[in-house]
Formats: structure tokens, sequence, C-alpha cells
């Protein structure tokens, strides 16, 4: 409710700053001036404005283009603002001549940076309010009940999705894995261990408004006569289901006579999204392969020179796990191995862009899942297969988290699975522009050291590079 609430204010302050933009891009093009100002020309461009308003309306209601569903990342943000502003743009363009109208491209192009930049900077406002009010109080005081590598994920979340407006104030630890008849809980002042009864007092005294349960195992009595206690306290109560990790496909909540049941579906594309990803790869790869080759050219004739071949062939599983030939410059995949020439090929990533031959030719796919070696594809669980249902790809949702070759198959699988769930052109672009962010910020944030990881929050160029910092991701859109 929170979100809908929070995404319904941007669009209406979207509205707004439209409107300022439209009257600052006539501003520009025909003056302030009335002797100047053609209201002939002008007064056509009336309709297309309307028509911006309602397309915009359209676009917000169907994609995340708030900035906080997925939770806040400013590379996505500019990365769908950018794709859905030049689906406005275009449309417009294309309503003009379709109507045989005259329409102002100089107009339509200052409008569109203007609303790129208003709308971005829009969410930047809105997030830095909210944490304004995080750190003001105010806010839902949050306990979590449960330990281990889930409960630390959900308390990271919750910091990353600052529209919840949740700060965690403690944290509730069963004493005993088999009784649970008591239970630390952490707070800022301390530990403190009680019993149920004692629990409760202590969550009101410490005005907790909600307790989540996260748990590894089916709960106790004990835990069930607390979370009862804490209903009747006013205190509400939340749960994170056993086996999450199933969670990573589409499912439908049925209610069978009171009893909650989850129909999972299996991961995956049907014939009309890989048809247009096939296309998009053609179209894409295609332009893509033609500004590469005066790239790759010189650094192709340096590694052939000094290595005596610039290119190498490595085989990878592909779709279904089937095995494929991938083409790459001739570079020590090791970091720090090789020469400081080969090192900048592999940090800035040049040394895939031969990878757009696997592209055409239908081996790979522009976005999905990175493809990997047949040893640790044996290795791979029945959950992980699902990675290997669609076209391994030359980037993907992990990799604009900051996940390389280096890091665990578990670890990407979360985000590749989680792309499939939301698998669409739209998603693709965004990818590939992301990529484009990820790239051109990596040498920054090697440079960042842990402590300042705060303000690259805002940035949106926070590497991955712990499992926890991967974990905490690992579900976002």
């Amino acid at each position: 409710m929170k979100q809908r609430r929070l995404s319904v204010t941007i669009l209406i302050a979207d509205l707004a700053w439209s409107s300022v933009a439209m009257s600052a891009a006539l501003a520009l093009r025909y003056g302030v001036h009335p002797s100047r100002f053609d209201k002939d020309s002008a007064s056509q461009l009336f309709p297309f404005f309307g028509a911006a308003f309602l397309i915009w309306i359209l676009f917000s209601l169907l994609l995340p283009l708030d900035g906080f569903r997925g939770g806040w990342r400013l590379s996505a943000i500019v990365s769908q603002l950018l794709l859905s502003i030049g689906a406005l743009t275009l449309i417009l363009l294309s309503g003009g001549y379709l109507a045989r109208s005259y329409v102002s491209r100089l107009v339509l192009v200052q409008l569109s940076l203007l609303l790129f930049a208003g709308f971005v900077l829009l969410r930047i406002a809105f997030y830095l309010l909210l944490r304004a009010q995080l750190k003001n109080g105010g806010v839902r005081r949050v306990v979590i009940l449960g330990s281990g590598r889930l409960a630390r994920e959900l308390a990271r979340k919750l910091e990353r999705h600052p529209e919840m407006l949740c700060k965690v104030v403690g944290h509730l630890t069963p004493d005993d894995g088999t009784s649970h008849s008591t239970f630390p809980l952490s707070i800022p002042n301390g530990t403190r261990s009680t019993t149920t009864l004692g629990t409760v007092e202590l969550l009101v005294e410490q005005k907790t408004d909600e307790v989540i349960l996260v748990l590894d195992e089916c709960p106790s009595p004990d835990l069930l006569n607390l979370a009862a206690r804490c209903r009747e306290q006013g205190i509400e109560v939340s749960l994170v289901p056993q086996f999450y990790e199933l969670y990573l496909s589409r499912f439908h909540l049925s209610d069978l006579d009171g009893l909650p049941v989850l129909n999972l579906a299996r991961p995956g594309l049907g014939l009309p999204a890989l048809i247009g990803k096939r296309v998009l790869d053609v179209t894409l790869g295609t332009m893509l392969s033609l500004a590469a080759v005066p790239v790759l050219l010189p650094f192709a004739v340096v590694l052939h020179w000094f290595k005596g071949k610039a290119f190498r062939w490595e085989t990878r599983c592909g779709f279904h796990g089937k095995p494929f030939a991938m083409l790459r410059l001739n570079i020590d995949r090791i970091p720090g191995k090789g020469s400081r020439f080969e090192e900048i090929l592999r940090e800035s990533s040049l040394a895939e862009l031969p990878q757009l031959w696997n592209v055409l030719r239908g081996n790979m796919s522009l976005v999905g899942p990175r493809p990997e070696s047949r040893d640790r594809v044996c290795r791979y669980s029945d959950w992980q297969q699902q990675r290997l249902t669609v076209k391994p790809g030359m980037t993907g949702l992990a990799q604009v988290q900051g996940l390389r070759e280096q890091h665990s198959s578990e670890e990407k699988t979360r985000f590749d699975l989680q792309y499939l769930l939301n698998c669409s052109l739209w998603t693709d672009l965004s990818l590939l522009l992301q990529t484009v962010w990820t790239l051109a910020t990596r040498p920054a944030r090697h440079k960042t050291t842990a402590d300042a990881r705060l303000p690259e929050m805002l940035q949106g160029s926070v590497d991955v590079t712990s499992v926890e910092d991967v974990l905490e991701n690992a579900h976002r859109p």
C-alpha cells in the first residue's frame, strides 16, 4: 500500500513537472516575448502534449518507473527513464507524421531532455526525503525473529527500501533449536534474554510495531504463542516462508479452506519472447558488431604481435547445457596475471566484445545468464539447472550487480532466475544500458572502500563482492 501511494505521488509530480517542461520547451523555441510567439505553430503542439500526459500515465502503470519497485538503484532508474522517454518521443513523432500535422522537432527534443533531467532529479529528491524521514524517526519499528543469512538479508533489504519506512530495532533469536523457550533480544542497548511472556513485554517496551518471522524450520508451540501474544498487544506479525528460494518463480496463492497453498511455476520464456529476443539480438548485435570492429582491431594487432594470436575459443555450456565455442580476446582470465595491457582489457570487459559473433551465430544472446564451463555445469543442482532454460548472454542481471566469473554459480543463479521472471525486450534494453553504467563506473568502484559505500548507494554503483552483498539484491527485478 505504501509503495502504491508513493508511485501515485511520484506520478503526480511527474505530470506537474511535465507541465513546467512543456512551457519551458515552448519558451526556448519561440521566446517569451509575445511578438515572437507563433500561436499557430505552438497551438498544434498542445494535442501532442495532451497525448504525452496520457502515454506517460500508461507507462507508469505498466513499468517500474517510480524508481523504488525492486529497490533503489540509480543505474536502473536512469536506464528505464531513458528508454521510456525515448519511446514517448518516438510515439509523438510517429503520431505527428501519421496525422500529417506539423510537430516542431526542436521542441520535442528540448522537452525530452527537460523531462529526463527533471524525472531523475525528482526521484533523487524523493529518495533523500525518505532517508531524512528514516533518520528523524516517525517510522515503523521492526524486530526480526530469526538468525542466519536470511535474517541478515531481510535486514539489508529493508535498509535498501526506504519507501517502506521501516527501521530494524532488534533481532530475536530462539535460544534453543528445539524448545525455543527463551528468546534473546538484541537491541542497541545490549542483549536481553526472556521467556515468551517477557519477550512480548520487552517488545512493547521497545515500542515495536512489527515482528517478522524468518525461520529455517517449522515454528514450535512457543513461537506460535509468541506470535499470538504479539497480535494481542497490537504488534503486527509477518512471515518470510520457508524454502524461500522456491519463490524465484511465478507463484499463485490459493486459499484451501484457510490453508494457504502456493503454486510455483517453472521460470522460462515462451515462443513470442524467444522470437523477440532473437530479433533484438540480430538487429542490435549487427549494429554493435560494426561499431566494435574499429575498437577491437588495434587490440587484436597488439595481442597477435606479442602472443602469436589475437583470439581464443573456449568451450562453454549454452541453451539446455549444449556445449559451444565462445570467442574472446586472447588474454589471461585470472586476475593479477598477465600484462597491464591484458588487465585493462579484462577489467573493461573489452575482451568479451568478440562474443558478438556468438550472438549473431545464435549461440548466445545479448542479455541472459553468463555461460559457464562444463566443469561448473556438471556440478549444478536441479535448482541451478534452471538458468540453462535460455541462451547465455554477454551481460545479465548478475553482471550489472557486479558479479563476474569468480563468483559462485549459486550467487549468480538467484539473479538469473529473477531475470527469467521479468524477461522482456524492455528489460533487455534496460540491462544493456545498465551494463554501460556498470563498465563506466567500475574503476571508481574498485577504488572505493567499504566505509564509503553509503554515498555509492545514491550513485547506484555499489560493487557486489561478498555473499552477503549479493544476496541482499538477489530478488530485485
